[in-house]
């Protein structure tokens, strides 16, 4: 008899009209303050900034993955100097960055252009789930072709999307940073 009491305890307690969901709940992230070091190695034609918070792994003639371990991703990065094939260079970046056309919701394309330090190019930012989260190419039209593409080691969906968005301010710092020798 006692149980019976019980449950129709909890039924007249638990339900009531004026019922309202609760909020979905996602985890709390502490990003990191934004702070940046300049990378500035003397035998490659180039200088950027980036964040204190990753770390710069060198893979051989001007060849270089930084790593967020904090955020399990990585901008690779790829330096070729140019023999007179510019547009051969800026073509193949385009095909690799809209081989993710058929994932993405939408490619947003952003021209960057400094000519007092002879940095010109693209930045191809993605919505939706696809496998890289950016990519890009900087270059000075005669000499250097420079071209990265920021992965996370997980596919791109909400619960990385403040890690992804937090990434790409990033990105923008090390492109408007980039300057030739």
């Amino acid at each position: 008899m006692k149980k019976i009491l019980y449950i129709l305890l909890i039924i007249f307690i638990g339900c009531s009209p004026d019922y309202t969901p609760k909020p979905r709940g996602y985890f709390k992230l502490d990003l990191p303050k934004k702070e940046y070091q300049e990378y500035n190695k003397s035998s490659c034609p180039f200088y950027f900034l980036h964040p204190i918070y990753s770390d710069i792994e060198e893979l051989g003639s001007c060849m270089l993955n930084i790593n967020f371990s904090n955020f399990n991703g990585k901008l690779h990065i790829t330096y070729l100097p140019l023999a007179e094939d510019l547009y051969s260079h800026i073509e193949q970046s385009r095909d690799l960055a809209y081989k993710h056309n058929i994932k993405a919701d939408m490619i947003s394309e952003e021209v960057f252009e400094n000519k007092d330090k002879d940095v010109f190019g693209i930045l191809y930012d993605y919505d939706g789930l696809t496998a890289t989260a950016a990519q890009f190419y900087l270059t000075d039209s005669i000499n250097h072709f420079f071209r990265g593409a920021l992965y996370f080691n997980t596919e791109i969906n909400d619960s990385i999307l403040p890690i992804n968005n937090f990434l790409k301010e990033d990105l923008r710092i090390f492109i408007e940073s980039f300057s030739w020798r």
